[in-house]
């Protein structure tokens, strides 16, 4: 760990601890410095760290604050982040995405009620048989953030559609790709609606997780031809690839 991942992780620390709140501002940089051990260099490093997360804001002329850390405000950075990724981030990004998505659908299992139930059955019902592969990756962006309001979580939301919005283009790729990949997804949406309606929390998670599992499977399997594909062609040229290289490094799709 570097002297600035020092700095960055005692900075992260006095706010996880308390010592400095949401909207308290940092001591002066040569105090602060001291109390952290490391040099006023290292610190503005850590600090200009923080700040592009979103987690520290550099007030010219008046000093360092900590943000208010609402959730929308701390996941800014995140989408930014997703943005810009190589094939290996995305697989990453959608098993996050496995791992959360459940929970938020059995929490709104719980929660739900006619109102919403009507809400998510007219976002199904603009797909038909002529909808476009882009409509119905647009429904399914709608249907996942339209549950997750109804969690009621401001930062699982949040977090959720930071994920799910990067990854609509890989989603419109798959359904051009693998065959039947829109009549599951559509018989998917229903299924999880069904468990919504019944409030059975369980079965909204376990078709929930079937859902996103269907897409990290296909993704994964993706990255796995792709680098094949590169090892064959390297291969013949007779030239390995440089350590580091990712061989799915470029976009899906």
């Amino acid at each position: 760990m570097t002297v600035t991942d020092h700095a960055i992780e005692q900075l992260r620390e006095m706010i996880r601890s308390g010592a400095v709140k949401p909207g308290d501002k940092l001591p002066r940089e040569p105090d602060l410095a001291d109390r952290l051990g490391v040099s006023r260099n290292s610190l503005r490093e850590a600090v200009r760290a923080l700040t592009l997360l979103r987690i520290l804001d550099v007030r010219q002329g008046d000093g360092t604050y900590v943000t208010e850390l609402a959730a929308d405000t701390l996941l800014a950075a995140l989408s930014a982040v997703i943005d810009v990724h190589s094939d290996v981030t995305l697989l990453e990004v959608v098993q996050v995405r496995r791992m959360l998505e459940p929970a938020a659908v059995a929490i709104a299992a719980t929660r739900i009620g006619a109102s919403e139930l009507s809400e998510l059955e007219a976002i199904l019902e603009r797909i038909t048989a002529s909808s476009s592969i882009e409509e119905l990756v647009s429904a399914d962006f709608d249907f996942h953030r339209r549950i997750a309001a109804v969690a009621a979580n401001a930062a699982l939301a949040a977090i959720l559609e930071s994920l799910s919005g990067p990854t609509q283009r890989m989603r419109v790729w798959r359904g051009i790709d693998e065959a039947g990949a829109l009549e599951r997804t559509f018989a998917e949406h229903r299924a999880i609606l069904d468990a919504l309606r019944e409030h059975d929390s369980e079965l909204a998670r376990s078709w929930a997780t079937v859902h996103v599992a269907g897409v990290e499977d296909w993704l994964r399997a993706q990255i796995g031809a792709r680098a094949c594909t590169e090892q064959v062609r390297d291969d013949a040229e007779g030239r390995p690839v440089p350590d580091g290289d990712s061989p799915g490094s470029e976009h899906v799709g």
